[in-house]
């Protein structure tokens, strides 16, 4: 398990490029909040788990527990299989974009 938790790490790590920080003030937009699944009606999905990365890049490794290891390698999934649907052209101002950078992966960077 101990090999396992360190390639999920090695992979989340690869895959956000954005800090604790630039997530959390990236969360408080309103372009941020206008993207995703929104199934419940209220906070979509990527948004939900952007506030649980956040919380993730703040914590020391040995302090991750199962969960949070599970959610590492649900984070690089999505941010592996968005990347493989880029839209063509100007990237900048897109949903594909924010919704991206919801899950802590900013295309740009």
């Amino acid at each position: 398990m101990a090999e396992d938790r360190k390639q999920i790490s090695a992979a989340f790590d690869e895959a956000v490029n954005m800090t604790a920080g630039e997530l959390e003030s990236w969360l408080g937009t309103p372009a941020s909040q206008a993207v995703g699944d929104k199934a419940g009606g209220g906070e979509s999905t990527g948004h939900a788990s952007g506030r649980r990365i956040i919380e993730l890049l703040r914590k020391h490794i040995g302090d991750l527990s199962d969960d949070d290891y599970a959610h590492m390698r649900k984070v690089t999934g999505y941010v592996h299989r968005h990347l493989a649907q880029r839209p063509s052209g100007d990237v900048e101002d897109t949903p594909w974009r924010h919704s991206l950078m919801n899950w802590g992966h900013d295309p740009l960077k």
